[in-house]
């Protein structure tokens, strides 16, 4: 097959980006598009630790994420073949993880925190999409999911935000927000506002890659 269409996702936690990713992934079969997550390269590490030093630990850093296997996958997908990639449990050490088959397509989607900041994945993107929410809603929403999914409590919450999830934007994301071609800013609780942007996105995909 032709090279597949790269497409970047990049977004701060609590930006919306996995909902911005539901809507955009609803104008396409299976067929037309795949998705691969940074998140499922975290390095295990749960296993070796407490569950204070769990609450510690700074998932918020590169060195957290396998990149070259993440860069490997990426390429394989690229070369048309289909990988097989254990999902990542959100250091969980109880949670059984799925096995996820990803198979090759004509639009690749890449997304995550750090994909601008490796070199080698932010090279082979055709479109970056750089998701953006007021820090107060970003704030909220990371509240919301961390206590009722991940049973954290509000002070383990907190504590990663103010020491690891804003500094680790501030220096390995948003400095690469200009060189992004489209940027969304994601403040609406309005579902139909993102249901627009990613329907004219994905429109004028169609017309460029599936036609």
């Amino acid at each position: 097959m032709n090279k597949p269409f790269i497409i970047g996702v990049a977004g701060g936690s609590g930006s919306g980006k996995t909902f911005f990713l539901k809507c955009f992934l609803e104008h396409f079969t299976d067929a037309e598009v795949c998705l691969v997550s940074q998140d499922d390269y975290y390095i295990p590490v749960a296993h070796n630790m407490t569950a204070e030093e769990n609450k510690r630990y700074n998932f918020d850093l590169p060195s957290t994420v396998d990149h070259l296997h993440f860069e490997e996958d990426i390429a394989r997908l690229m070369n048309g073949e289909t990988i097989l990639k254990k999902e990542y449990t959100f250091n969980n050490p109880s949670a059984i993880p799925k096995m996820l088959e990803i198979k090759p397509a004509p639009i690749l989607i890449v997304e995550g925190l750090f994909i601008l900041h490796f070199k080698k994945i932010s090279a082979s993107l055709d479109l970056k999409i750089f998701i953006e929410a007021d820090g107060d809603i970003a704030l909220n929403r990371r509240l919301k999911r961390d206590l009722v999914e991940r049973g954290y409590s509000s002070d383990d919450v907190m504590y990663k935000w103010i020491h690891h999830v804003v500094p680790a934007y501030n220096e390995f994301l948003l400095p690469y927000k200009n060189e992004c071609h489209q940027v969304v800013t994601n403040n609406s609780h309005v579902a139909d506002d993102i249901i627009c942007i990613t329907e004219v996105i994905s429109r004028e995909l169609r017309e460029k890659v599936l036609i």
